[in-house]
């Protein structure tokens, strides 16, 4: 365990609320597959192994990335630009369509998909970390900084939202908050909200799948008037959530994870709350939370612009998606695809998430080592390897 220990830097929190949710996803998922191994004639184990190679997958990513520099990441968001934009539009024309929309792309030879939103947070949260802690001296200017940053938003969120608005609509909120980190003035903002808000109007009002969106806002204003097969998951996650109680029905005993079509993911919380009460939702938020607030304090400690700006990004995509998806599953939002972070039974986007996490971690690597916190435990070369790049990689 010591051996474990030394070899992982960064928050130890971290490090345990993603161990946390890793446990709380393997019960869950193995507890809410059962109708789905029956349907595919199997037993659910096979799902809760596959779940549990996405999770060690994840975890084995996650060391990788918080052991590289982050300030390797303001390099790579370039690059990542640079594949993400085609590759939206790749998936838009000839992704997988799955339920009206065309979210995910085939790796071939593998049989697996990946939903390319997940690549487009990652890349546009670090090319705007980048691009605004770069950008401090002329911050102001129109052409250098401005219009690159309102470009890079716009472009990622009409070509996510044609596809999977919700997904779009946090990735934009998230860039606002980061705006405002970045020392944009108030005018600018406000042209890219009304951007944003033209946008939007257009996806819901002549948008692919404006039918859809349409009418789960509907189903979700009006309940009443709404037709049962549109309600239908909405209404059976209230049920779910209604009759868990206090304590819950206990590991295994949920009901309506029989009639959730999605009880594994999307409304996975409301799996949690029947078969773990009250109880369990409220640490399932507080696990959240206290997420938040440890990264909290690594965007206040981070020496440079960049980590802060990364880590709170990242920080704010994860938290606020998380809390969407409990939201919804309650019944606070209208229905979306929304997953729980690292919670859902899910393939490369628990991948992305833990990639996120990584991240975030190695900033927080990067602050202990340069406060002096867990030096003797850091081996000498790798500590000069980091003044080297210290010294090569200037971010402001």
């Amino acid at each position: 365990m010591d051996k474990i220990l030394s070899r992982t830097k960064g928050d130890r929190w971290i490090w345990l609320i993603v161990i946390l949710l890793s446990v709380i996803s393997m019960m869950a998922v193995y507890s809410s597959t059962g109708t789905l191994a029956y349907q595919h004639g199997t037993g659910a184990e096979s799902f809760l192994i596959k779940h549990m190679a996405m999770i060690f997958g994840g975890i084995a990513l996650m060391y990788i990335s918080h052991k590289l520099d982050y300030r390797y990441y303001a390099g790579i968001s370039k690059v990542l630009m640079v594949i993400t934009i085609p590759l939206l539009l790749y998936t838009l024309l000839f992704g997988s369509h799955v339920n009206d929309a065309s979210r995910w792309v085939a790796i071939p030879g593998t049989g697996l998909t990946f939903q390319t939103s997940d690549l487009a947070k990652l890349a546009l949260i670090t090319y705007l970390a980048r691009t605004l802690s770069r950008k401090q001296e002329n911050i102001k200017d129109v052409k250098q900084s401005f219009i690159p940053i309102m470009g890079a938003v716009c472009v990622v969120f009409i070509l996510i939202a044609l596809a999977n608005l919700s997904t779009a609509l946090m990735l934009f909120g998230v860039s606002i908050l980061l705006l405002i980190m970045g020392r944009i003035s108030v005018k600018q903002i406000s042209v890219v909200c009304l951007a944003g808000a033209v946008l939007l109007a257009g996806v819901v009002m002549l948008g692919p799948r404006r039918a859809t969106y349409r009418s789960r806002i509907n189903a979700y204003m009006h309940p009443e008037l709404a037709n049962p097969d549109k309600s239908f998951q909405a209404d059976h996650a209230k049920i779910a959530i209604a009759t868990g109680g206090i304590f819950g029905k206990g590991p295994g005993n949920s009901t309506e994870r029989n009639y959730l079509p999605q009880s594994y993911s999307d409304f996975i919380y409301a799996t949690i709350v029947e078969e773990y009460g009250i109880i369990g939702g409220l640490l399932v938020i507080g696990i959240y939370l206290f997420l938040l607030y440890r990264c909290v304090k690594i965007v206040t400690k981070a020496p440079k612009a960049f980590g802060a700006l990364l880590a709170a990004g990242l920080s704010f995509s994860l938290t606020i998606q998380a809390f969407a998806n409990m939201a919804i599953a309650v019944g606070l939002g209208p229905v979306s695809g929304v997953p729980l972070p690292l919670v859902s039974m899910g393939g490369t986007s628990i991948l992305f998430t833990s990639v996120a996490f990584g991240i975030i971690l190695s900033v927080s690597r990067h602050i202990d080592e340069t406060t002096g916190e867990g030096v003797k435990e850091a081996d000498t070369k790798e500590i000069k390897n980091k003044v080297v790049v210290g010294e090569i990689m200037e971010v402001a």
